[in-house]
């Protein structure tokens, strides 16, 4: 791919925008030697303004999305993609999250550029299971992880049962629940069908991966080998 088409690719303007930038000389190689549209360079030895450029496509990046933001540009209110560095909105392929998370959700949020990854990760072929810690209005009554690991719990409006899932009790009001599918607001709808109601709802996990040290509204990320775990029995 020619040096501009790929630079315009990543974000860092219309290739007429490329070629002027070029010509400034903000784009140089890893020697500090400027590049013109001809230079062949690996993607890793190019800088901008002397620092490394933004990842290739095929990047696969978690947030920690907090309360508030949404994730579908067609609904009102602060959009996740505003944490994220502005550049990225501008990528050819688009950067995308995988699946949701509502605005009172917080939690782990993968996003990529890479649309057959994407695919994957959300199939139900590949189970990657996606874990929450919930918070409920009620105490939990016991009977709650029985019906849910049943396999046999139908939502209303729906006529597919739920595959099982798997539910710890942790606290008077809280559990960790573990989802092997992705269904519209699965864990209050489910917790709405056993006569709860989620008042806090938070993803800590999608199969091996876990936030760590990432704080709220801070993103990283991921290594080739991290992505690609998440295709392995999740």
């Amino acid at each position: 791919m020619k040096l501009i088409r790929h630079l315009a690719n990543l974000g860092y303007g219309s290739r007429k925008d490329v070629q002027k930038l070029l010509r400034m000389g903000v784009f140089t190689d890893a020697e500090g030697n400027r590049l013109t549209d001809n230079s062949d360079v690996a993607h890793e030895q190019l800088l901008y303004k002397g620092k490394p450029l933004d990842p290739a496509q095929g990047m696969v990046l978690m947030l920690h999305k907090p309360t508030g933001y949404v994730c579908s540009t067609k609904d009102r209110g602060q959009l996740v993609y505003e944490l994220l560095p502005p550049r990225f909105s501008e990528r050819k392929p688009a950067l995308s999250s995988v699946g949701r998370l509502d605005a009172d959700t917080s939690g782990l949020l993968l996003f990529t550029d890479d649309g057959q990854y994407l695919h994957k990760i959300i199939s139900p072929k590949n189970h990657v299971p996606k874990v929450y810690e919930v918070t409920l209005a009620r105490p939990i009554e016991g009977h709650e992880a029985t019906i849910f690991a049943s396999g046999a719990l139908l939502l209303e409006s729906e006529t597919t049962p739920l595959k099982p899932a798997e539910m710890t009790q942790t606290g008077e009001k809280t559990a960790r629940l573990t989802l092997h599918e992705g269904r519209y607001h699965q864990v209050r709808r489910m917790f709405a069908a056993v006569g709860n109601h989620v008042e806090a709802l938070h993803r800590s996990h999608v199969g091996h991966l876990g936030l760590g040290t990432l704080k709220a509204g801070q993103w990283r990320l991921l290594a080739a080998a991290e992505a690609e775990g998440l295709l392995v029995n999740g």
